[in-house]
This record gives structure tokens, sequence and C-alpha cells, in this order.
């Protein structure tokens, strides 16, 4: 990829990886050597990882729409697109594809499913509604991605709310009115998300009824919780991992990194939480 800037990390299975650029540029490079397996083009700047499987490569672009590429050479096999609305936040998550479905959060607080076949919307789910005088009170954009768990996908809207949907009919289950750009994170009990304001909320998975909240850490711009074991991580701006108990909130623990802000979501490697810095930096912390 000489001269090109790559965006919104790295997508992969086990015979490739794929990263986007700047410039729409899309390239996919053999695990087993590094060599390039073919390139395409995007509608605009690539700004999300992308995710691949099922043959697919599923592309997030900065214009919002969703494209699907063959994984084998490259060739572009749909495009999703929804209407665009008046003012919209930069959004950093990529698409998931499971099975037959891609799913996505839009702006105007929605989330989408399509088909992975051929792009055809399935359901639409409304996590928040636009409200307020001014464009910018409007703006309810889903800018984190959601999860799922069995039957369940769950996701977030900036001054929004926490709402979770059946996986095949997009039907409602239950909504909270918590705001969060972070995102959410399911265990086999509970639904956390981290707020706006720098609250980590533990909610009941079948209802949605708040379990605990732990408020210590205000305007600490903490990334989406990771369940862990026992624990429940979270970084802040400052670098610093916090360990909650799960079954409380109460702190566990806390781990210094580079003193810069951590703005990657969290990862799992073993039985060692991954954090990467945005100085660069990616540290492996071991949970016992």
């Amino acid at each position: 990829m000489p001269g090109s800037r790559s965006r919104g990390g790295v997508g992969a299975d086990q015979r490739m990886l794929v990263v986007g650029t700047a410039k729409g540029e899309l390239f996919a490079f053999a695990t087993a050597d590094g060599s390039l397996l073919w390139k395409a083009r995007a509608s605009s700047e690539i700004v999300a990882p992308p995710a691949v499987g099922s043959g697919l490569v599923i592309v997030r672009s900065g214009d919002h729409r969703l494209a699907a590429y063959d994984s084998f050479d490259g060739r572009r096999k749909w495009v999703y697109q929804r209407p665009s609305t008046p003012l919209s936040l930069r959004v950093a998550a990529g698409p998931v594809l499971i099975d037959k479905y891609v799913f996505a959060g839009f702006p105007g607080g929605k989330l989408i499913a399509v088909s992975a076949e051929n792009g055809a919307p399935l359901w639409e789910g409304t996590v928040a509604l636009p409200k307020g005088a001014t464009e910018l009170d409007r703006v309810a954009d889903v800018t984190s991605v959601p999860v799922i768990d069995g039957r369940m996908i769950c996701a977030a809207a900036f001054q929004g709310r926490v709402a979770c949907f059946d996986l095949g009919t997009g039907n409602l289950i239950w909504s909270r009115d918590i705001s969060s750009a972070a995102g959410v994170a399911i265990d086999s009990r509970y639904v956390y998300v981290s707020d706006d304001k720098g609250a980590v909320h533990a909610l009941d998975k079948a209802s949605g009824a708040s379990l605990w909240k732990q408020d210590k850490l205000f305007l600490r711009r903490l990334t989406a919780p990771f369940p862990m074991r026992n624990l429940i991580a979270v970084a802040d701006v400052k670098g610093v991992v916090h360990f909650l108990n799960r079954d409380d909130g109460s702190f566990a623990a806390r781990q210094q990194t580079d003193g810069s802000a951590v703005r990657s979501p969290l990862q799992r490697q073993g039985i060692h939480l991954v954090v990467q810095t945005a100085s660069g930096r990616v540290l492996a912390i071991e949970i016992q």
C-alpha cells in the first residue's frame, strides 16, 4: 500500500486480512505470507474495520454505506445505503456479519439488518428517536458495534437509549434511556454499558432492569465495558484500565498504561486483556 494511509483497523479470518484507507481503497493480504490478494475501491474513506467471513468482506464507508465484496477476487456484490441526516457523528464502528445477516448502526438511532447474500433490508430497529430543538440536539447515532448473544442483539445510541432486539425479527425486547457513544457488552447474566458521563451500568439481560451503577469515573471518557472472568474492564482517557467486580460494580483493581487515552475496544487473548493506547503501544494484562 505505498502512499496509502490506513484507517479504521483491520478485518481478518484465517485466510486473509483486509484493511481500508482514507482514500477509500481496500486491500486484501494473505495471512500466510502477506502477499496482496486483491484490491478494490469503496465509495468514500473507510473508517471502520471490515467484517470478513462467509466468503464476503463487508465494508462501512464514511458516507454511511455498506458494501459487500467477494473475498476471493474483490468483486463488489452489493451496496446498501440509507438516507443521510443533516448532522451525524463520525463513526468508526464496523459492521457485524453473522450467518445470513449483516448488522450495522446508523445515524438517526437506527440498527439495520440486511441480507448478506444481496444487501436487501431485512429489518430496522429504533434504538433512539432524535429529539430536541436544534440539529445538534437531534443527533442520536448508533456509533458503536452492536453485540450479539444467542437470539438477542443490543446496541446503544449517543443522546439516546440502550436497546435489545430479537435477532431474526427485529422486535424490541427492552430499552433503557442511557446515552452512550462507547457501546455495550453482554455476558451470561448482564448487559453492560459505559454512558457518556463516565458511569458503568449493569442491566438485567432479560428485562433491562438496573442491577448496579458505578459512577466514580465521571467524565473519564470510558471505553465499552469488557467482561472477563468475574471482572468488568473499562479503560479511560488517561490510559488507566479499571477492573470492576461483576456482581456489584465495586472497584477490584487498576492498571496504569502509558498515560495516553485508550480509544480502541479492549480485546481478549487467552488469559490476557489486550489494550492499545493512543500513542500506539499494545499491552497485555494478565487476568488472574
